[in-house]
């Protein structure tokens, strides 16, 4: 397979250089304790509350032992909550630590897997083990080094495979074909890598449908083409080999200023539903617990991290889009209020069903983890 040159515009050493700043940057810092859960906005019957503070919160994963695992970007660490059969949190504790954009992990067979930028790694038998926790077993040590949209999310399907995401080193770019812009599946040990979806600018979340078993994912658009282009994506990818655009075609009719002559968007896979542009589409779930009432069952529940170069400010909420078989055909907010004005004090980050049916949502700048549950009208 030919190697193709990576082109990196200006552009994206800014990028690079505004996602090392601090947090302090995008909002005011927030006090401990201070929380406004009051301020997000609900559908009637529904209440929010604080789980626990996690510093970064971003990735989660819930053992068979309810510990919840919580990854982070900034923080290099993977904190562990044990919850009580209430759900209620205990005290965290450090897992794994001084690590490279730990964002992403996922559970199986009482190990605990972490992606961090060109690591995979696991940690056995965790759950009998959070005190006193074991160096992690390197699972691949060979991925793409760079983190720009290096960082990542990690699922198993339930083909018994891991699938696990390369974002493109760039804003907008031609990469090396197979390795960058693509969703990775592997065997658990890490054997058999091979590129699932192609053409895939930055997924930072999937899931997989409950009644088809087919692999839905979000998709961060490019940078830099306006206030209202393109849009954030949400797609479907029924089998393997697919092309999603980039960065060819961006939320499938947008020819790239620089790259669109190259391809037409009528050959790539159109996206399920257009989200909004620039809302930084994170964390997904398909909701199938019956906590919720019944029509918001098989319904995908996004995180909106929110727009970091907009002139105003967009995302910062929780999104869900409907769905009628593989169509989607309804896309709106469920729990917005972390960006009041251009003020934002919190940005989602990813979404988790509880056995009970109640939702968990992470929030990396206030650094929680939020219990979304139903009460009643």
């Amino acid at each position: 397979m030919k190697t193709m040159p990576i082109h990196r515009p200006p552009l994206a050493r800014l990028c690079a250089l505004l996602l090392a700043l601090p947090l302090a940057f995008l909002a005011a810092p927030l006090r401990a304790g201070t929380l406004p859960l009051e301020r997000i906005a609900l559908p009637p019957g529904f209440t929010i509350e604080l789980l626990a503070r996690v510093p970064n919160a971003r990735q989660m994963a819930l053992s068979p032992g309810n510990i919840l695992y919580v990854g982070s970007l900034r923080a290099g660490k993977v904190h562990a909550l044990p919850l009580d059969r209430d759900y209620r949190a205990g005290q965290p504790r450090v897992v794994a630590d001084d690590l490279r954009m730990p964002s992403g992990i996922a559970w199986r067979d009482s190990a605990l897997y972490i992606a961090a930028v060109d690591r995979i790694l696991r940690l056995d038998d965790i759950d009998r083990r959070i005190d006193t926790p074991p160096a992690p077993a390197i699972v691949r040590d060979d991925l793409p080094g760079e983190t720009h949209h290096g960082w990542k999310y990690l699922g198993f399907g339930p083909d018994g495979w891991l699938y696990v995401p390369v974002g493109a080193p760039c804003n907008v770019c031609e990469s090396t074909p197979g390795r960058h812009a693509t969703i990775l599946r592997m065997r658990p040990d890490g054997s058999e890598t091979h590129p699932f979806a192609h053409g895939v600018r930055n997924s930072v979340g999937f899931d997989w449908h409950p009644a088809s078993g087919e692999l839905w994912f979000t998709d961060n658009g490019r940078d830099w083409l306006g206030d209202d282009r393109p849009p954030d994506e949400l797609n479907r990818a029924p089998t393997a080999g697919l092309h999603f655009g980039f960065p060819y075609c961006h939320g499938g009719d947008i020819a790239d200023p620089e790259f669109g002559a190259k391809r037409p968007c009528g050959d790539f896979a159109p996206p399920a539903q257009k989200l909004g542009p620039h809302v930084a589409a994170l964390g997904m779930r398909f909701y199938t617990g019956r906590q919720f009432p019944a029509q918001y069952r098989n319904r995908i529940f996004i995180a909106e991290h929110g727009s970091w170069n907009r002139s105003r400010k967009i995302g910062y909420r929780i999104s869900m889009v409907t769905l009628e078989g593989n169509r989607a055909v309804a896309y709106e907010p469920f729990a917005s209020g972390w960006l009041q004005g251009e003020t934002t004090w919190g940005r989602p980050a990813d979404v988790l069903e509880l056995p009970d049916g109640s939702l968990l949502v992470s929030d990396d700048l206030a650094g929680a983890v939020y219990r979304i549950r139903y009460v009643g009208e």
